[in-house]
């Protein structure tokens, strides 16, 4: 799985791109290092519930936050590991990235709360780019490539 995830993120990233993590990255420290070490581009992590990163980990980050937002061609993107039900911005187009809660029924939830937030015309647009739902198919993709999924 390992090499097959680092195959994919190096044929997508070259060395100036910019990759946020939106936590949970590693399972175990020695398994995410050796990944770490083969990975090209500049990364960025948001720190997930299972996120414990060495010192010898944290250099291969441009940063480590809990929370960020991002500017992606004027766009402001607010990045968690978790959902957020109301996220800074939103109202003025910021578009929140999040993980965490896989394609579980937990995300369902989110979903539902989504679809309420925009029959009543609350601006809300979120996507889920935990990397095993099936448009992010273990690969890192652009803002662009996940609102057009």
């Amino acid at each position: 799985m390992s090499r097959e995830i680092i195959r994919r993120w190096n044929n997508t990233v070259s060395y100036n791109d910019s990759v946020y993590i939106l936590g949970d990255f590693a399972w175990k420290n020695s398994e995410g290092l050796e990944v770490l070490s083969q990975l090209i581009g500049r990364k960025y992590l948001i720190l997930g519930n299972h996120d414990k990163p060495t010192e010898e980990m944290k250099a291969y980050f441009e940063w480590i936050k809990d929370i960020a937002v991002v500017d992606d061609n004027n766009t402001e993107v607010v990045l968690c590991h978790y959902p957020i039900a109301h996220w800074y911005n939103q109202y003025r187009g910021a578009i929140h990235l999040y993980g965490h809660v896989h394609n579980t029924k937990d995300n369902t939830a989110f979903e539902r709360y989504r679809d309420i937030c925009r029959e009543l015309n609350i601006p809300f647009e979120c996507y889920n780019v935990g990397c095993m739902m099936p448009y992010m198919d273990y690969t890192p993709r652009s803002l662009n490539e996940i609102r057009n999924q």
